[in-house]
């Protein structure tokens, strides 16, 4: 079989969720000669692949990674000149966080033709699916999405200029920083401002905790809320009802005042 000119195809894979990723995406996924995935992606988008595609595992987690960022850029570059189509296969959407614009520009340095599928970000799906708005009328204008931890391993700047705002924000990679992130906007006198921690969003093991900033911390120790998790700050988060979501398929914990 004629091997077809080496190409890179970015898919964002959404929230974890099998089901939320585009059409687009899986029409990649079927043409793809090999794939390399992600730690949060869903494992049941590789039944799309076709049997002669190789699947290979590169996923980063906090303090586990398979594969560093550069081998990463290597196997695409060699996947593709030896097999192909090179699909990509990133959680949530490879332009927020994800790293994608480096693989793209690393791919196209070595020659190879690029395409970019967006896929559905963690950073607002997971709070809409549990009915918790970034934007409401009436309650704020704006809201931010900005990383916990920086390529240094510290808290991000931004969050203490957000801090300040009446934005809905919403914070990845944060659950290592919580204490300081809580310090900042008790720092800002806004103790009572409602928070959500959300863990393992869009899957079947997902858990919350909800509260306010003097008391979240208490909450998810409680609760043993860890990574991966999304945290959602702002007024926006009191228009959260647990009883729209249905409890079969969530561990929503929430404690009153």
């Amino acid at each position: 079989m004629h091997k077809t000119h080496p190409k890179l195809t970015l898919v964002g894979a959404g929230p974890g969720d099998p089901d939320l990723i585009s059409v687009k995406g899986i029409k990649a996924i079927v043409e793809a000669d090999v794939i390399l995935y992600d730690a949060l992606v869903g494992k049941g988008l590789l039944t799309y692949a076709s049997q002669r595609a190789e699947l290979i595992y590169v996923g980063k987690r906090v303090g586990k990674h398979s594969h560093t960022q550069d081998a990463i850029n290597e196997l695409i570059v060699y996947f593709a000149h030896e097999k192909g189509h090179v699909v990509r296969l990133k959680g949530g959407d490879p332009f927020i966080f994800g790293r994608g614009f480096e693989e793209i520009a690393y791919a196209e340095k070595h020659g190879l033709s690029t395409a970019m599928i967006p896929g559905i970000s963690s950073a607002h799906a997971v709070p809409a699916l549990q009915n918790i708005p970034l934007t409401s009328r009436g309650i704020n204008q704006s809201y931010w999405v900005t990383t916990g931890t920086t390529s240094t391993g510290e808290l991000s700047p931004d969050i203490a200029i957000a801090a300040q705002s009446s934005a809905t924000i919403v914070i990845l990679m944060g659950t290592k920083q919580l204490t300081e992130i809580c310090q900042i906007f008790q720092q800002e006198k806004k103790g009572e401002t409602p928070i959500a921690i959300i863990q393992n969003g869009t899957l079947p093991t997902e858990k919350m905790v909800h509260g306010t900033i003097d008391n979240i911390q208490k909450k998810a120790k409680a609760n043993d809320i860890g990574a991966p998790a999304i945290i959602i700050i702002g007024e926006t988060v009191n228009l959260y009802k647990a009883e729209v979501i249905p409890l079969t398929q969530q561990q929503v914990l929430t404690y009153g005042e």
